[in-house]
C-alpha cells in the first residue's frame, strides 16, 4: 500500500506500524511471538517485507537487535510478548541503553476491557507494570494510549531512539488496539526525525588551537567514535596532524591498530605504551573524543590524566563532561561531524603542527607492544590463549566481525588481537553482560550481510544463550563461536585467587560443558580443539563453510593475563576485600576432575549435524 493510499484509507494499527518501520528500512524484527501480538505477526506475514527471526529466548532476540544497531548504525527493533516476554528481554534492553544503541522494543501486553481482572501475564498499571520497569532501561518508555495515537507517538519514540546520545524506546501495545482501524497519514521518514548533528564551531576552535600549541599530543577514541561512525574521520585527522591515537576498552576498532599512529588501548587489558606515555609526563595535552573516563578506561580512574596537561573532552552527551576528571575544554558534539570539522579548521591552515616524536618514539621502543609476548607462539597444551589469539587473527579476514563477550575474552582480545578495520570489533562494555556476544554474533552478521562473523566467548557465557546456535542454523549464517573452555568462570576463579590467595568453590563446573556437541545437536558444525595445529584447522575451515560452527576450544585454565592483577587489585579495592601483597603470577593447578578434558570425543573431531538438521542456504 503506497503512502498516499494510507492518507486516504483507514488501515489497521499493525499496518501503520509496520508501514512506519519499513520506512525506517527496518529489515528483521528479533523476537519471539505470543497471544497478544497475534495482530501484529497477522500484518507482519500479509506485508512480507520485514523479515521475522525468531530468537530462542527473549534476551538472546534482544542482544541480536542491539548487535544489529551496532553494526549498522541503523534503528533495530526487538518484538517480544507481554509478561514473562519483556522481563526476558530486559538484560538486552538494558545491555543497549548502557552502550547507547537505538532498538525500538515493542512489546504485546493483553486487551485494554480485561485491565485490572488479573488477566494471565498483564503487565498494565493494574499488574506487573511493565511500562514503569522499562524506564530505568530506555530513553522512553509508553503504552500506546489509543489507536488514533499509534502514528505520532511511534514516529516519536523513534526520533528519540535516533537522536544524539541514542539508545533504546520501549512501545507497549494493546492487543485490541492492533486490528483496529486507523488512518496511517504522513510516514515521510525526513518529516519527523532530524537528520542536523551537533557541532560547537567555537568549542573545535579553541580545540584547534590548543593542538596547534601542543608539543607532545594525544587522541584518546572511545566508543562514542564508533557510534557516530567518525573512524574514518579519526584517521584523516590523525593523519594529517601526525596525531599519536589510543583507543579505550569499547573505543577498540575505531583506529586501524597496524597503523604506524596507533599506541594500542588504555586501560583495562589493554597496551603499556598509552599508560606509560601518561604516566611518564610524555603527553601535554590529551584530547578525549566519546568517552566518559569511566573504570574501565582508567583502570578503576589510576591513570593520570590531569598532572600538569591539558584536558579536552568531546562527547555529544554533556553529563560525561568532567564527570570524572577536570577538562580544561569541554566541548558538546558529534563525534562525526566535529572531527570533520577539526580537519577542515586545520585544512584553512595547511601547515602542521611542529608536534615532537622523539620522546614517544623512544618510548615505544623499550616498551613491548605484548605482555607475556612469548606465549603467542607456544605450542603448549592446553592451548595458551595467548595462542588462540595469534591464529584467530591470521585466520580471520581482514573484513570478517569480531563479538568478544564478557569474562577473561575480553582480556585476550584487548591485549592480543590486533583490530586493523574500522566497524569489525565489538564488545559489549556498557553494562558487560556474559551471553551478549554469544546471540549477538547473529544480529551482527545480519547487518553486515557477505561477511564472516565470529564470535569469542567463554564456556561459561556460552552457557547463557549457546541455544541461540540453533537460530543461525535456522537463517543458513556462517557465524563461528570460539568457546575458551577453561571449566567456568575463569575470571572469577582467577580473581578470587589474586584477591584472597584461595578459590571458594563456586566459580568452577563439576560437569564440563560439551561445547561442540551441544552446537551439534542444534545443527551446527560441532568441533572440539585441543592444540594449537587443531584449533588452526577448525578455524579455518568454520571460516569457509556455508553454516555456523561451534570451536570447543580447551585452553590453559591457570594462564593468567597481566593485565589481570591489576584488575583484581582495583576490584579489592572498590569491594573492601583487602588484597594480597604478592599477587600470584600463575594459578595453582585445578583439581584432577576438573582439568580433564570436558568431553570424550576425539583430540580433533568434527560432529555432523543430525539428520534433518542441515542448515537452510541464506535464501530460504
Amino acid at each position: 500500500m503506497s503512502l498516499t493510499e494510507l492518507e486516504q484509507v483507514e488501515t489497521s494499527a499493525a499496518h501503520v506500524i509496520l508501514e512506519i518501520l519499513e520506512g525506517e528500512g527496518v529489515e528483521y524484527i528479533f523476537g519471539i511471538p505470543g497471544g497478544p501480538l497475534t495482530g501484529f505477526f497477522e500484518a507482519l506475514h500479509a506485508r512480507k517485507r520485514i523479515r521475522f527471526v525468531l530468537a530462542k529466548h527473549e534476551g538472546g532476540a534482544a542482544f541480536m537487535a542491539a548487535a544489529y544497531a551496532r553494526v549498522t548504525g541503523r534503528l533495530a527493533v526487538c518484538c517480544v510478548t507481554t509478561g514473562p516476554g519483556v522481563t526476558n528481554a530486559i538484560t538486552g534492553v538494558a545491555s543497549a541503553y548502557t552502550d547507547g544503541l537505538p532498538v525500538l522494543i515493542l512489546t504485546g501486553q493483553v486487551s485494554t476491557q480485561v485491565f485490572g481482572k488479573g488477566a494471565i501475564q498483564e503487565s498494565s498499571a493494574h499488574g506487573l507494570d511493565i511500562v514503569d520497569a522499562m524506564r530505568a532501561f530506555t530513553l522512553e518508555s509508553f503504552m500506546l494510549p489509543s489507536v488514533g495515537r499509534v502514528p505520532d507517538l511511534l514516529r516519536s519514540a523513534i526520533r528519540t531512539a535516533m537522536s544524539a546520545r541514542r539508545g533504546p524506546v520501549h512501545v507497549s501495545m494493546p492487543a485490541d488496539f492492533l486490528s483496529r482501524p486507523v488512518r496511517g497519514g504522513s510516514l515521510n521518514v525526513d518529516e519527523y526525525r532530524s537528520r542536523s548533528t551537533p557541532v560547537d564551531r567555537a568549542g573545535l576552535e579553541a580545540v584547534a588551537q590548543l593542538l596547534r600549541t601542543a608539543r607532545r599530543p594525544l587522541l584518546l577514541a572511545g566508543h562514542g567514535v564508533a557510534l557516530a561512525g567518525a573512524s574514518n574521520e579519526l584517521l584523516s585527522l590523525a593523519t594529517e596532524l601526525g596525531l599519536p591515537v589510543a583507543t579505550t576498552p569499547k573505543g577498540k576498532g575505531t583506529f586501524p591498530e597496524d597503523h604506524p599512529l596507533s599506541v594500542g588501548v588504555l586501560g583495562f587489558g589493554g597496551h603499556q605504551l598509552p599508560e606509560r606515555y601518561l604516566e611518564a609526563g610524555g603527553a601535554d595535552l590529551l584530547l578525549v573524543v566519546g568517552s566518559s573516563l569511566n573504570e574501565f578506561v582508567t583502570n578503576g580512574w589510576t591513570v593520570p590524566f590531569k598532572s600538569g596537561r591539558k584536558l579536552i573532552q568531546l562527547d555529544i552527551d554533556a553529563r560525561v563532561l568532567g564527570r570524572n576528571y577536570r577538562v580544561d575544554l569541554a566541548v558538546v558534539g558529534d563525534a562525526r561531524a566535529s572531527l570533520a570539522e577539526l580537519l577542515a579548521l586545520f585544512a584553512a591552515r595547511p601547515e602542521p603542527p611542529p608536534y615532537e616524536r622523539e620522546f614517544l618514539a623512544a618510548l615505544r621502543t623499550k616498551t613491548p607492544r605484548y605482555l607475556a609476548a612469548d606465549m603467542i607462539e607456544s605450542d603448549a597444551t592446553p592451548i595458551k590463549p595467548q595462542r588462540l589469539i595469534a591464529e584467530l587473527r591470521a585466520a580471520m579476514p581482514e573484513s570478517a566481525l569480531l563479538f568478544v563477550d564478557n569474562g577473561t575474552s575480553i582480556i585476550w582480545a584487548t591485549h592480543y588481537f590486533e583490530a586493523r578495520r574500522p566497524n569489525t570489533y565489538f564488545i559489549d562494555l556498557g553494562l558487560a553482560s556474559m551471553g551478549s556476544a554469544v546471540a549477538g554474533v547473529i544480529g551482527g552478521a545480519l547487518g553486515a550481510r557477505g561477511r564472516r562473523a565470529v564470535a569469542l566467548v567463554g564456556d561459561a557465557a556460552f552457557a547463557m544463550n549457546g541455544m541461540e546456535v540453533h537460530t543461525a542454523v535456522e537463517l543458513g549464517l556462517p557465524v563461528t563461536w570460539v568457546v575458551l573452555n577453561n571449566g567456568g568462570h575463569g575470571m572469577v576463579y582467577q580473581g578470587e585467587t589474586l584477591m584472597k590467595g584461595a578459590t571458594f568453590g563456586t566459580s568452577l563446573f563439576r560437569m564440563p560443558i560439551d561445547s561442540a556437541a551441544l552446537g551439534a545437536a542444534l545443527g551446527a558444525r560441532g568441533v572440539r580443539a585441543a592444540t594449537p595445529d587443531e584449533l588452526r584447522c577448525a578455524l579455518r575451515d568454520s571460516l569457509s563453510a556455508e553454516g555456523p560452527t561451534v570451536i570447543d576450544a580447551m585452553i590453559d585454565p591457570n594462564e593468567m593475563a597481566p593485565t589481570l592483577v591489576s584488575r583484581a587489585q582495583t576490584l579489592a579495592q572498590f569491594f573492601a576485600l583487602g588484597r594480597r601483597t604478592d599477587p600470584p603470577q600463575s594459578l595453582r593447578p585445578l583439581p584432577a576432575s576438573l582439568s580433564a578434558p570436558p568431553v570424550s570425543l576425539p583430540p580433533f573431531s568434527s560432529i555432523a549435524p543430525k539428520p534433518g538438521g542441515k542448515p537452510p542456504s541464506s535464501d530460504s
